[in-house]
């Protein structure tokens, strides 16, 4: 079953359709302020510094500058994001001014006005609130997350640097430093010199990048997570060549010519159509065997790091399971599990599929946040 992966606020070019940035901002201001949402001056100036800062901002950073400067109280989110929606994604059109002038302002308890209201604490006006608010979506669970706020995470993983490690290959290239003499060219050069090797010819071993296989469990257990993984899939697939991916459930899918297109609505959406037993059970074994089969033949796993990113959640043969890992540790250069259910503290690998598989594994990871995505890429760069 196929889903639609487009979620969130739209990801476009600069708001305000070329508008200067200061003026947009204020323009917004007043906009919530009609809304009946207070806005201090302090907290106003504080959100044009975090837009300045962000040379030049799109639609998803204005969402989240302003929710972290302007919005005060958690009760007052929904007139910001509905209010939002219709100043930069056009749903609404505002009022004229003469409705405007007509509506009373906003009051506070103690009797002053918006504009009258106390500056805020300074650590809230301090354009350092942005960078909190951007820590803090970091560190949100993808399980207890908004579409909104999976909408910004996907563009903190777009932002993660993943650096694939390297191998030296049993192949060699001339080069000045090598540490092999190249016996051949040198005698060839000899003969310029009446036999006398003067110019000697080094060579050394080729060294490139590991290919990186993804594969990612999109069952009906891993549905909180699937949508993140697959972006995680994503932004290294565009931003590596060496990339296999594949989704499995109750069989295997392969996803890497999916998600070589450039945009992400695009790739997302093309990978949700391909995955035909998208939120069905869990067949970890039968898919890995299925991988062995018709792409370890190939030389896709040979040398490779791969990633299995799955709770573990065995509905199949466990021996099966069990017999395809330790093949697959054996040809791999590194196998790298993640497991979102490993963030609990009281977690334990005792479900029979993650028991059978983690004797074969190299590094047990959890996979519930960016935070812990950006470490996981530390991790790839490293074995």
């Amino acid at each position: 079953m196929s889903r639609d992966l487009t979620i969130g606020v739209p990801d476009t070019s600069v708001p305000g359709g070329g508008r200067d940035l200061r003026t947009e901002g204020m323009a917004f201001v007043d906009a919530l302020r009609t809304a009946g949402l207070a806005v201090p001056p302090s907290r106003a100036i504080t959100f044009l510094e975090g837009l300045a800062a962000l040379e030049p901002p799109d639609v998803l950073d204005t969402f989240w500058t302003g929710r972290a400067t302007l919005v005060a109280h958690p009760d007052d989110r929904d007139v910001y994001d509905r209010v939002f929606r219709a100043h930069f994604v056009g749903e609404w059109a505002p009022p004229d001014r003469a409705s405007e002038a007509a509506e009373p302002q906003t009051v506070w308890v103690d009797g002053t006005g918006a504009d009258d209201q106390p500056e805020a604490p300074d650590d809230e006006q301090h354009p350092g609130a942005v960078a909190s608010a951007t820590e803090a979506l970091r560190h949100r669970r993808f399980d207890e997350a908004s579409d909104e706020e999976l909408a910004a995470m996907r563009r903190l993983m777009s932002r993660i640097e993943l650096d694939l490690p390297r191998r030296r290959w049993r192949r060699t290239r001339p080069h000045r430093r090598g540490a092999r003499l190249d016996v051949g060219r040198s005698l060839r050069r000899a003969i310029r010199t009446d036999g006398e090797v003067v110019d000697r010819v080094w060579r050394r071993r080729r060294v490139r990048r590991r290919s990186l296989v993804l594969l990612l469990d999109v069952s009906g257990s891993m549905s909180d997570y699937s949508r993140a993984l697959l972006q995680f899939a994503f932004s290294a697939a565009v931003k590596a060549d060496r990339v296999e991916v594949f989704a499995f459930g109750t069989r295997l899918t392969r996803l890497t010519d999916q998600l070589r297109e450039s945009d992400p609505d695009a790739a997302l959406s093309g990978a949700a159509r391909a995955v035909v037993d998208w939120d069905s059970g869990t067949r970890i074994g039968a898919s890995l065997d299925t991988l062995h089969r018709r792409w370890g033949r190939r030389g896709v796993l040979r040398g490779a790091v791969v990633l299995v990113a799955s709770d573990g959640l065995e509905r199949g043969e466990v021996e099966l399971l069990r017999a395809s890992m330790e093949r697959l540790a054996r040809q791999a250069h590194a196998v790298v599990w993640v497991n979102p259910l490993k963030v609990d503290p009281r977690y334990e690998p005792l479900a029979r599929g993650m028991a059978a598989a983690l004797p074969s594994v190299d590094h047990f990871l959890p996979g519930h946040d960016v935070a812990s995505l950006d470490a996981l890429a530390d991790v790839i760069a490293a074995v």
